[in-house]
């Protein structure tokens, strides 16, 4: 499928009964776009190498005793990449994503690169007025433009904060434009060297968000031992634990509505990357649903 642009089989291998469109409550929203990239390339394969190794993932989980095949997940086909550039790019994913919302369906955007967020974020605005936005990732993104481009994805985080509020968690480099924005601005950042292989900053991090909100994870935010099939990995990340144990407090104290899973750049022939985000999905679909009674 890597070699392909077309999803020809749902998220998790679920059979058309189990993932009517009609019946879900999740969605998950494909979208095969490069359109910035500025060093490893690849993340259009992403969406469809998520899905593929989806299908090794197991519906059930001991710890929430939920199991995705009972809960409605439908797969829509990838979203065409607009030519016109990144800008109208975002606009097309808002378009999409606005339209899971309307139907009565969360959905989960799969990426593609960081730029997308924006759209999905605009989306997600429009029916939750107080959203609030967590980001993982190993990049601010808060360049005002990179590379001539307001809607690089070195600047997907500017232009969400321009949306609704945000916090960073497992960044660990930086512009100097970045350091004085977020300086300026106060915006938090929680670093990757301050809370690796800790608990003690969960509820500071969680006062800098609103009841409702959506995650980012840029999957550089893992360690590249965890995750190597990125464009742009930084030493010093954070470990699966890291990440899976702040998400699954979080979803007990805030109402997560919606995510995306971005930046998967594969690597033919090794296998766990793809994996990984494809637990790292379903895990997230675990989270928000158990997570449910907090709205």
């Amino acid at each position: 499928m890597m070699a392909g642009s077309f999803v020809e089989f749902n998220f998790l291998g679920l059979p058309p009964v189990n993932s009517s469109r009609e019946e879900a409550r999740y969605s998950i929203v494909p979208v095969a776009y490069e359109g910035t990239v500025t060093y490893g390339a690849g993340t259009k394969f992403g969406p469809a190498a998520i899905i593929a190794a989806s299908r090794e993932v197991e519906t059930y989980d001991a710890v929430t005793g939920i199991d995705l095949a009972d809960i409605g997940i439908c797969t829509l086909p990838e979203v065409a990449a607009v030519a016109t550039g990144p800008e109208q790019m975002v606009a097309r994913v808002e378009q999409v994503i606005a339209a899971e919302l309307d139907a009565g369906r969360t959905p989960i955007m799969l990426g593609g690169e960081h730029s997308l967020t924006t759209g999905a974020v605009r989306a997600y605005r429009k029916k939750f007025p107080g959203l609030s936005v967590l980001q993982f990732d190993a990049h601010l993104d808060l360049r005002d433009a990179y590379q001539g481009s307001p809607y690089s994805h070195a600047s997907a985080m500017r232009r969400v904060r321009e949306i609704c509020s945000h916090v960073c968690v497992g960044a660990r480099n930086c512009s100097a434009e970045e350091k004085e924005f977020i300086e300026r601005e106060g915006v938090p950042v929680f670093w990757a060297r301050d809370v690796i292989g800790r608990n003690d900053w969960y509820d500071r991090c969680l006062e800098h968000l609103t009841k409702d909100v959506y995650v980012t994870f840029d999957l550089d935010g893992f360690d590249p031992a965890v995750m190597p099939a990125v464009g742009t990995p930084e030493p010093g990340g954070l470990g699966w634990y890291d990440a899976l144990d702040f998400l699954q407090y979080a979803s007990t104290k805030k109402n997560i509505v919606g995510a995306d899973i971005v930046e998967l750049a594969p690597i033919p022939g090794l296998l766990y990357p793809d994996f990984t985000a494809a637990q790292l999905t379903a895990a997230l679909i675990r989270m928000m649903d158990a997570g449910s009674s907090v709205r």
